[in-house]
């Protein structure tokens, strides 16, 4: 993060903008939640706390590991750059196979140069609500994702969908223009007097 410049106008804004959308309670939560299944503390729900704690990967590769065990292998906690942010990448990686949707997930320097940290923890809760909808037991956070509710129709009950017909048709009930203007007469929005 030292050597990325500071922005100015449009980018600042941005960045602002970004910022503001972090919910500390949400982290709390979040951090909480990783506490209960891994035994890692947080140090803070700040937004520069949790970007310190999860920074290096190995917290959030933890978490995964206990929700899905095995997910990600050769675990250890790491001191160089390139190394937390491939722990970040298999975290993410296993996220993705686990069924969380691509669109919410974070990206890498979301979290290592602390660029976008709602989204980090809006995976986390993406990550728990996917969770229970694969029959996890263990504490979560967030909504049970819904089931596809398929429904198997007979062929008797198709033949009676087509029969109806619908309100898009058009109806000759309720309000409508009749005796407003007579025939040939434009349409006066000053009526003359």
């Amino acid at each position: 993060m030292a050597s990325r410049p500071k922005g100015y106008g449009l980018t600042a804004e941005l960045a602002a903008k970004t910022a503001s959308k972090y919910d500390v309670e949400s982290a709390k939560t979040a951090g909480e939640w990783i506490q209960q299944l891994t035994g890692l503390s947080p140090i803070g729900s700040s937004s520069e706390e949790m970007q310190e704690w999860l920074k290096d990967g190995f917290v959030l590769c933890s978490l995964i590991n206990a929700i899905q065990p095995d997910s990600v292998k050769n675990l250890k906690r790491q001191k160089m750059s390139f190394k937390q942010m491939e722990n970040i990448s298999k975290f993410l990686d296993a996220a993705d196979k686990y069924g969380v949707k691509r669109t919410d997930l974070f990206q890498t320097v979301d979290l290592f140069e602390g660029q976008n940290m709602p989204q980090v923890i809006i995976t986390l809760f993406n990550l728990s609500s996917m969770s229970l909808k694969k029959g996890f037991t263990g504490p979560s956070i967030g909504v049970k994702m819904a089931n596809k509710n398929e429904r198997e129709l007979d062929e008797q009950k198709l033949r009676e969908g087509r029969n109806v017909i619908g309100l898009q048709m058009g109806t000759n009930q309720g309000a409508s223009q009749k005796g407003m203007t007579a025939y040939g007469l434009g349409r006066q929005v000053a009526p003359n007097k």
